[in-house]
This record gives structure tokens, sequence and C-alpha cells, in this order.
């Protein structure tokens, strides 16, 4: 299994971009700055952050302290801002702790005070919002998390005693704490000349001097990390969008921020409460927060094939960690120079390893083959955790097919997982029914559709779905499949879909008068008196395996079941529709002239030679022979 979560092993040469980034940040020279990460969910964000992280811990030109701040952890148990407060704090307290022995004791002191004045913030923003709000009965404003739970009861719908008291209690508190603390600073100040009331607004200005001096003595880059932003719901991206310029352009700080795009914009316009907000009014807002934006590259071809060979080396036992990590190195290198025309396909991967691992060498030549339709399928897109997800899916059910002993290919599951994730749905369910409907589990209505694809001319023309980019790929890769048994391939996957067989739907009488019309070979009488034994609904049922089957018919003289399809016509007027509808559809190409004597015998077989006729694609002897029998009714 492929772990899903972020890594610092590049697999697709994202470190380049990661060092460009990690350069920005060292040439600001202490200057603020704030960066973007985006791009969409899945494509590598977190990994990104995680390599930028990396490159500069590795950097002797620079001094780094990194906070790693994940709004979405802090959703609906705490106020993002005032976390988001707290993390940037205690990171700056950490390291002037660590340098205690070297640092004057006034800035160790202002560090140390730094927790303080974030705690006196967090009241004051208490106070600011909801004392105001109880006073002028104004619209109430956010609780920090104690304040949310009391208030509860007044937004379920259902108000109680106990829900008023608590939320008189928690004002009081409120109230009371931030009195308190607004009294003990004016405590320290008793022996000033005139002691100014600190305003939130003063407060925060403090707290920014008291930062922006701390960062400057000692002598570090505090580099913020915020992840996950997207996962979050509107308000509490917002935010922390809002708490971030409380820190944005203080020097020594810089912002990196990972981010869906599209989810921030959506977010924006849900905080104004204006879905229709002009796009660039909702780009204006995002790009006072971003001074330089990078956006992870999608994967091309290229990547996407390297990914997939180097996932199935990390999971390869027969390789070392240092031949793993030597391979790694040489693809990103290789992926540095596609630019001017170099690979990484099987060959390059092969080459590089030396012994290549047969399986491993397999799992190359997979690799690709599907590497192309991962990367341009809608439904994946070349996304490196979609792919992850599909190959653990895969390998989910490699293992089930050996632990109940289903003996399957790996390319045929691949094949099929394609088609399940990325195909159409319609399409898909087209193939179930064919593989259900089959007495031998082959999926005949792939026959001719491969072998168009695949060039052969004489072939039907491919149709709507499967005449579109994916399909038609699809239906080209090896191996083919309709003449093939997927029975056991669609059983390890069944938990997306169901097996139904026909014969599963059928009493024990019905399947075996069905087992007595697929093995006739002329009209029986004795067959046609047990179709008639059995109730409506079975016989719709029987006609409807017999239909099935019949379309694996390719050539409509008189094939042995054209006499199950007359007996079930015989027992009932709705199968006589039912056949004569199948029978309308047959191509010109496939009907023989032999046919028109046995369908001439009864009325349901008239209509359809009929249809025939006023179709006018009949040519030659087939003309003739429907002609002949149609003499005197057309």
């Amino acid at each position: 299994m492929w772990s899903d979560n972020e890594t610092v092993r590049d697999l697709v040469n994202f470190a380049q971009v990661a060092e460009i980034a990690a350069e920005r940040i060292v040439g600001a020279r202490g200057e603020p700055l704030s960066l973007g990460i985006s791009g969409d969910w899945g494509v590598g964000k977190s990994s990104m952050m995680k390599l930028l992280r990396n490159s500069l811990e590795c950097r002797e030109d620079i001094d780094v302290r990194f906070v790693e701040f994940n709004a979405w952890l802090y959703q609906s148990y705490d106020d993002a801002r005032a976390a988001l407060m707290e993390a940037i704090t205690a990171a700056v307290v950490e390291q002037a702790v660590k340098k205690k022995d070297i640092l004057p004791r006034p800035v160790l002191d202002r560090a140390l005070g730094l927790l303080g004045r974030v705690k006196k913030l967090r009241l004051l923003g208490l106070a600011g919002s909801a004392v105001v709000d109880y006073f002028t009965m104004g619209q109430m404003t956010p609780w920090v998390a104690g304040g949310l739970a009391a208030f509860g009861g007044l937004t379920d719908g259902e108000v109680r005693g106990a829900d008023v008291k608590a939320a008189k209690d928690t004002l009081s508190e409120g109230i009371k704490s931030a009195k308190d603390l607004i009294d003990d600073e004016k405590a320290k100040d008793d022996d000033a000349p005139e002691a100014e009331e600190e305003t939130p607004r003063k407060a925060i200005q403090s707290f920014r001097d008291d930062l922006e001096a701390t960062l400057e003595q000692l002598g570090v880059t505090l580099v913020v990390l915020i992840d996950d932003l997207d996962r979050c719901l509107p308000k509490t991206a917002i935010a922390t969008l809002e708490a971030m310029r409380l820190f944005l352009f203080l020097k020594h700080t810089a912002f990196v921020i990972a981010a869906d795009e599209g989810m921030i914009r959506q977010a924006v316009k849900s905080h104004f409460g204006d879905l229709t907000l002009d796009d660039q009014l909702v780009t204006n807002y995002f790009d006072k927060l971003i001074q330089l934006p990078i956006r992870v590259p999608p994967l091309g071809t290229q990547e996407v094939r390297a990914y997939l060979m180097m996932l199935f080396v990390d999971e390869d036992p027969d390789l070392s960690s240092n031949r793993k990590d030597a391979l790694r190195d040489a693809v990103c290198q290789q992926l540095g120079e596609t630019w001017n025309g170099k690979r990484v396909d099987k060959a390059f991967m092969a080459a590089s390893i030396g012994e290549c691992p047969p399986r491993l060498l397999n799992r190359l030549t997979l690799a690709e083959r599907v590497a192309p339709m991962l990367t341009t399928s809608p439904m994946i897109r070349g996304n490196p955790r979609l792919i992850k997800r599909f190959l653990n899916t895969l390998s989910m059910r490699i293992s089930m097919a050996r632990i109940q002993n289903v003996n399957v290919d790996e390319e045929v599951l691949v094949k099929l997982l394609l088609f399940e994730r990325c195909g159409d749905r319609l399409a898909f369910g087209e193939l179930l029914r064919s593989v259900n409907e089959s007495e031998d589990g082959h999926p005949t209505l792939l026959v001719d559709k491969e072998r168009r694809a695949r060039g052969d001319e004489k072939a039907p023309a491919l149709e709507k779905p499967w005449s579109d980019e994916f399909h038609s790929k699809w239906l080209a890769l090896d191996p083919p499949l309709g003449e093939r048994d997927l029975r056991g391939a669609l059983y390890v996957g069944r938990e997306t879909h169901p097996i139904i067989a026909r014969a599963d739907e059928l009493s024990s009488e019905a399947r075996a008068v069905l087992d007595m019309l697929l093995k006739l070979t002329s009209s029986s009488p004795t067959v046609d008196a047990e179709v008639a034994k059995l109730s409506a609904p079975e016989v719709a049922s029987v006609t409807d395996a017999v239909i099935g089957k019949a379309r694996q018919e390719t050539s409509w003289g008189t094939p042995q079941i054209l006499n199950a399809l007359q007996s079930v016509a015989t027992v009932s007027p709705a199968s006589a529709a039912g056949v004569a509808a199948f029978l309308s559809e047959v191509t010109a190409a496939q009907i023989r002239p032999a046919i028109a004597p046995r369908l001439a015998t009864t009325d349901w077989g008239k209509k359809v030679l009929m249809g025939w006729l006023q179709r006018g694609d009949l040519k030659g002897a087939v003309l003739k022979a429907v002609q002949n029998e149609m003499k005197g009714t057309v």
C-alpha cells in the first residue's frame, strides 16, 4: 500500500520549485514576505511545503524558525485567529529560551512577555466584541471556545432557562477576566505620570512592535507554514487569513500558505455574503495577502509515468534503500531535461536499475501503458493523490484475489479499474451486464469495439461514448477483454458493483428451462410447454437471458440460439415483442438469407422482416430473400 500523506521523497522533480521558493525567502534578507502555494486537491501542495522546509533547513545562510499551522485541526475547537497567534508566539518564546544564556535580560523579558500579550488580546477580543454587542444590542459576534459552547442552546432551535443562565455567566466571566487583566496592566503603571487606557488597537500594535523587535534581536526568520486551509469551512478559512494580517509585513517573517485558490475564492465570496461577488474583487483580496504566488505544476505524461514507476520501485522488496534513493535522484535529474527530448520510460528505468527484478520489470511495462490515460482522464488528470488511491485499490483487489484463490491477471484488473474510475458510468454498466448475462463471463460486446479501436476498419464504427478519446484508447489498451472471462476480476472488485448473474435471478425451475432452451438445436413443443408452465415474471427473466445470449451472435442465418428465441416468443406476446425488438436492431452485415423463411412463419417474425425492408440497408441475396417472403404483404 502507498501512503496518502505528504512526503519529502521527491518523485517528480518538485524540489526545484521548492528550491526557488526557498531562495526567495533567503533573498528577502529579513524583509516581510508572503507566498501562496496553490493547486487542486491532491496535487502535492503539502509535499511542496515539506520540500520547502527541507530546503531551508539545509541552508547555512539563514537562521529559520518554523511554525506549522493547520487551521483545519482547530476548526470547531478553538478560535483559529487566537490559535495562530499562540502558535507563532510560542515558537518565538521557545527560540528565546534556547538562547537565554546569550540574550540580554530585557530581550528575554520582552520575548516572555509576548505570551501575556496574546492572552490579553484574547480577552480584549472577547470583551471588545461580545461586551459591545451586549450593551448596544448589536448582532452577537463569534465567541472563543468556551463562549461558543455556552450559547449552543440559543442557536439549536430550543432555548431553555439553563441556556440563558449559561450565556449570562459566560458574558460576566468574560467581562471580569478582561477587567482584571486591564487592572493588572494599569497597576504596573501606577508610578507612571499618566497611564493611558490601552485600546485593542494599541494592544495589537504593541504586540506587533514587540514581536518584530524580538525577532530582530534573536536574529531569526520566522517561517509560518499554513496548510489545509482549503479543507476548512469558509468561516475558519477567512478567520485564519484575517489573523495573518496581524503578522503580515513584519520584518523577519515569511508566511507560506498552501490552498486551492478556487476554494479560497469561494470562502471569500461566502464571507462577504455574496456568491456573485465580482471575481476581480475576490482576486484583489487574495493578492493583498499573497506577494508571491507559486502554483504546483500539473503532471504531464512524463511525470505521471515517472511517478508510477517510482511508486512501484519504492514497493519492491528486492531493491535496497540506497539503490532506490539513487534511482530517485536519477529520475528527477532526467525529468529536469525532458524539455530537450529526454524520457523517463521503461528503457531508462531498466538501464538505471541494472539487474531489474522480473516482477518490477512487468510493473514498469504496466506503468508505461497506463500513464497516458491517467494523465488525460478527466477523473484523474495526473493527480498524485488520486494515482496513489488508484494503485491502493488495485493492491487491495490483488490481495483479495490471492486470499480467495481467484485466478485473475493483474493487467486485466488494471484495465477494468481504469474503466471503473475514469470511464462513462452507463458504458461500464453495459459492460457489467454483458458479463453477467454471459454463460462464460465474456463481455462479447467489446469484441467488435476492440477490433475497431485497434485499427480494423471492417469492424462497426464506434459510437458515443465509446468513440471519445478515453474509451477508444481504453479499448486499444492491452490486453483485449472481449474474449476473456471477467467474472473473477469483477468478483474481487465487487465493493463498487454487485455481481448479479442472470441465473441468480431465476428459480430452480426457470433455470432448468433456460438450460433446455440454450441447448435447443431445433424447435421443440416439449420445451415450449415447459416455458408455458412458468409464471409471467419468470418467462420475462428467461426471455431476457436468452436475448442476452443472442447478443453474442454475429451471424444471423439459422444460429442455434434462434430456436430459443422462437420458443419464448411462441409462449408469451410480451416475449415475442422483446424478441422482435432485438432482431429489428441486427445490422444488415450480420443478416443472412436463411433467416427470412424462419421468421416468415410467425406474425412477429413478419414484422421484423418488414422493418428490415423499410430500413433500406439490405442488399444482394439477403434483400431478395426477404422480398420473396414478404410478397403480397408489401
